[in-house]
């Protein structure tokens, strides 16, 4: 017996579009929610390899990546604060899944990239040393291997680990090449005894949630938009299913109590309005980085690409028998409403058994007194302001479109150079009619607020040059309206921020300098798969004397990611 409103499980209640491809029917509900399995310890080994995995129990096995022994994602790594965590990762695909779909088009990516399909490792969210971020020009082909080493120095918080490779990302993140990195510290421990008083255990599942189009059989599918011939990069559109964990519209059975569900949105393009069938209240404890200072009531929370929550949800009304649906209700993007597409609107349920769950109450405190850690620090003051613009423009190919970050291609050499040591305001003004995450590499930053602003004006008084020219000219005098702070929930510590449309987004983003870090963020190495890299005729497009640095911020929509929407930057001295 369901809680809520009964929902069409499909693309849209009406007709199908014509203009999309759609997915072979998929009942809900028919399998159960995996759990991720744990890799601990402080000197891991992993492989991706290439797998066959089932979605849904009424689709045929489907070509796909994975890392370790997974058909699909990876196993959650669980880290200790302050205690380095060195990963091997092995290079064992074949074929890649989507070899037919590899755009040659882009940063001159070669045949090869689909029968020897390269891979790199980064940890989002991680404060990483140059050679172990996961450059998207430090990639591995196949029988290579590369070993990071991440120093862990933060606090408990939500990462997690996946594919970076320049050109490919949208293609191997999608086929599966993406899994949680959990740290933990002596508040957030992770276990039943943790002084926060949070679910552990059973009572704690990480959730990989994405969406996906599935060809004939259940066959997964980058390809959504008809008019886009195969081997053409998208552009990104939305799917007509929703997953947790590599799974079609599961069912996890929940005991009566309190749950900890770490959310990780790992989808290519969407941004969701996640609540409950009933619209029941939870709490978000924690986002991207970390926890919050006090659980935060709410009974939605919007999240795009690459950003995580981390909620507590209370099932102890429901009946056993009675269950509840994760729901989706956020409008597709202009761009992707003109051809048809809907929101997707499932990703599963909860069914609540007769045995008890967690009794514990939800903390009226998360920081701050005994057994917790130090609030959070209040926003500083910045000493520098920067604009940069998120645009989209024409292209000699079809679809005639790519994404810039300040009108630049990710090889031009204009990149931001902060300070460390400094704190600076990141105006980050959108252009386009796009939603659009950004991800800030190495750094932790908190959203100040967000602002609308007249794009038409903006443009006309300001006429932007040839791509290839730096064009970042202030949107402030065009915005209008009052401008509108981050909700409670997303008020803490971040690393990914999602970009309305016709919106500027302000974040305040502290720089790291040498001695706090513990190594110096400017440094520059030689990739990991050099000879291999010679033997492909795949430039090292930013490479000095054969050796790569500096940090990476782009837009986490992959397919936007993938062109161009990617720029460096390097943390100078002064």
């Amino acid at each position: 017996m369901g809680v809520g409103a009964p929902l069409p499980h499909s693309r849209s209640a009406g007709a199908r579009s014509p203009f999309l491809f759609h997915s072979p029917p998929s009942p809900p509900f028919r399998d159960e929610v995996p759990r991720l399995p744990v890799l601990d310890g402080t000197d891991l080994s992993v492989a991706a390899r290439s797998t066959q995995h089932r979605f849904h129990r009424d689709y045929d096995l489907s070509p796909a990546l994975g890392y370790g022994d997974r058909s699909y994602l990876g196993p959650v790594i669980e880290a200790r604060s302050g205690v380095q965590t060195s990963v091997r990762l092995r290079n064992r695909m074949g074929e890649h899944p989507f070899a037919a779909d590899v755009d040659l088009s882009l940063h001159g990516v070669p045949e090869d990239f689909g029968s020897q399909p390269p891979t790199t490792l980064h940890l989002h969210g991680g404060v990483t040393r140059p050679r172990f971020d996961g450059h998207p020009e430090d990639f591995i082909v196949p029988g290579e291997a590369l070993r990071n080493r991440y120093g862990n120095g933060q606090e408990a918080g939500s990462l997690w680990y996946h594919d970076h490779t320049l050109g490919t990302t949208r293609l191997n993140v999608y086929a599966g090449l993406a899994a949680p990195y959990l740290i933990r510290d002596e508040f957030d421990t992770g276990g039943e005894d943790n002084p926060l008083g949070l679910p552990a255990g059973e009572f704690e599942w990480p959730l990989v949630l994405q969406e996906k189009v599935f060809a004939d059989g259940g066959r997964q599918s980058v390809r959504s938009v008809r008019l886009v011939p195969q081997g053409s990069w998208e552009g990104g559109a939305v799917g007509d299913r929703g997953l947790i964990n590599g799974v079609v519209w599961p069912q996890l059975k929940v005991a009566r109590g309190l749950y900890r569900f770490r959310i990780c949105n790992a989808a290519s393009l969407s941004v969701w309005n996640l609540h409950f069938s009933d619209r029941r209240r939870f709490w978000v404890i924690g986002n991207d980085l970390g926890l919050l200072d006090a659980p935060a009531p709410t009974r939605e929370v919007r999240m795009g690409p690459a950003e995580r929550i981390d909620i507590l949800v209370d099932f102890s009304d429901l009946r056993a028998g009675e269950s509840v649906e994760l729901r989706n209700d956020e409008p597709v993007p202009l761009p992707a409403a003109a051809v048809g597409a809907k929101p997707m609107p499932l990703f599963g349920r909860f069914v609540a058994t007769s045995e008890r769950g967690h009794t514990g109450p939800v903390p009226t405190r998360l920081r701050g007194g005994s057994g917790r850690p130090a609030v959070l620090s209040p926003v500083a003051r910045p000493e520098r302001s920067r604009d940069l613009t998120l645009i989209q423009d024409l292209d000699r190919r079809f679809p005639p479109t790519m994404m810039l970050l300040n009108n630049l291609h990710y090889d031009d050499e204009d990149i931001e150079r902060p300070v460390q040591g400094t704190v600076e305001e990141w105006n980050l003004i959108n252009t386009t009619p796009d939603p659009h995450t950004i991800h800030l590499h190495l750094v932790h930053f908190r959203v100040i607020e967000r602002q609308r602003f007249s794009v038409w004006r903006y443009k006309l008084a300001n006429h932007r040059p040839p791509v290839g020219t730096r064009w970042t000219p202030s949107a402030d005098r065009f915005a209008w309206g009052s401008p509108s702070a981050p909700k409670q929930w997303e008020s803490g510590p971040k690393d990914t921020v999602h970009v309305d449309p016709h919106t500027i987004t302000r974040i305040l983003v502290r720089w790291p300098d040498r001695a706090e870090l513990g190594f110096d963020p400017d440094q520059t190495f030689v990739p990991a798969g050099a000879e291999a890299r010679m033997a492909t005729t795949m430039p090292m497009s930013t490479a000095e004397d054969g050796r790569l640095g500096g940090y990476m911020w782009h837009c986490h929509m992959l397919d936007h990611e993938d062109h161009d929407m990617m720029a460096r930057f390097r943390l100078v001295t002064g």
